[in-house]
């Protein structure tokens, strides 16, 4: 791969398929894509992926959105306000997608699943001193196809505008 972002739906599409592709020809433990946040929800000190596939942060199953992390510390304010979290993230490995849900974007999760029969979930976790929901989805389909999943899921699930600029940050 030779570009890690895009910004528009068709070039994310065509980003998210080039790096399933990736992912599977290398055989790499898993692909992680994130949207990089908006200028006005940056806070000192943070910036998104780079294009050498530096995170800042191992995803390596635990998340930042607070349903992996053990203390239960969370960002998000008391009234639900989340600007200071996170951006979202999704991993992908071996045909299973890896995301963190609030309880809104968990319901709008199961809605944008109803357009991927295909797509099971397959694993849900909820620890008691989270603030969300950990799903795992069993996604058997071509590099197209979840490349439009995770389009739609950043967009749909996760709130994000038209023009949001995604990361692979990991292969």
């Amino acid at each position: 791969m030779t570009r890690f972002d895009a910004d528009t739906s068709a070039e994310r599409r065509k980003l998210f398929a080039d790096a399933v592709t990736a992912h599977r020809e290398r055989g790499s433990a898993f692909l992680t894509v994130e949207v990089e946040p908006h200028r006005e929800e940056l806070r000192f000190g943070e910036s998104g992926g780079d294009a050498d596939g530096d995170a800042d942060a191992d995803r390596d199953g635990d998340s930042e959105r607070g349903v992996g992390d053990a203390a239960g510390d969370s960002d998000r304010d008391d009234d639900g306000d989340d600007a200071e979290s996170p951006p979202p993230w999704i991993q992908f490995a071996e045909k299973t997608f890896n995301l963190d849900c609030t309880d809104e974007e968990l319901a709008r999760l199961h809605d944008l699943l109803e357009e991927y029969p295909e797509f099971r979930v397959d694993e849900r976790e909820t620890p008691e001193d989270a603030d969300g929901t950990n799903v795992r989805i069993s996604a058997r389909s071509d590099a197209n196809r979840l490349a439009g999943f995770l389009d739609r899921a950043f967009a749909e699930v996760y709130d994000q505008p038209d023009d949001y600029r995604a990361w692979v940050v990991q292969i």
